[in-house]
């Protein structure tokens, strides 16, 4: 959910750790929406890591 509606603020990275990647789509609007795009479809894929490499499940 977090991606879907504050992705072009990297808010879903900084909730799973990766501050750096967050910084960066948070100065970029999110890769100019690109960045957003891709990340939607590793979350909605079930492939999308934490800081630790650690798969994001749903519960």
């Amino acid at each position: 959910m977090l991606c879907w509606f504050l992705g072009v603020f990297g808010i879903h990275r900084f909730y799973v750790g990766k501050t750096g990647s967050a910084i960066a789509m948070l100065l970029t609007l999110g890769g100019f929406g690109i960045w957003v795009i891709v990340d939607w479809i590793i979350i909605l894929c079930g492939d999308f890591k934490d800081k630790e490499g650690r798969v994001i499940k749903r519960k």
